[in-house]
């Protein structure tokens, strides 16, 4: 795979989990999913993911669980969580950020944006095995 196109990928795969994040908590908390309510939601954590991308410099490696997708993930967490604070969103009986909703969102987006890395690096890194011990195999 070329580089743009694994960066591409990369992007492409961690907007639409970003936005299925955004859409399983508006969903599990009986919100609407138009496009207009899962905008509202993964605006905030989208930009996140814009800052971390390019604070990374992601296109250099954007496969990588380290720098990569742990930079990527933490910036979509903290850059969303505060924005949806300066926002407005999320307000819960006067707490603007309840925990429950910190600790499930810094969870769930490790395993959305860090996992399918890990998981690309678990399976790239077999192959590479495989072909190591048995060079005619990967032929």
């Amino acid at each position: 795979m070329h580089a743009r196109t694994r960066t591409w990928t990369a992007a492409v795969v961690d907007v639409v989990l970003v936005v299925a994040f955004a859409t399983i908590g508006r969903s599990s908390h009986g919100e609407t999913t138009s496009a207009a309510g899962v905008w509202t939601t993964a605006y905030p954590f989208l930009a996140g993911w814009l800052v971390g991308f390019l604070v990374v410099r992601a296109w250099r490696a954007p496969m990588r669980v380290w720098p990569t997708g742990v930079v990527v993930w933490v910036a979509t967490v903290v850059v969303g969580l505060l924005l949806r604070v300066l926002t407005g969103q999320g307000d819960v009986s006067g707490d603007p950020l309840p925990l429950s909703f910190v600790i499930v969102a810094t969870i769930v987006l490790a395993v959305f944006v860090v996992g399918w890395r890990a998981v690309v690096a678990a399976v790239t890194g077999a192959r590479r095995s495989r072909r190591t011990r048995h060079p005619a195999a990967g032929r």
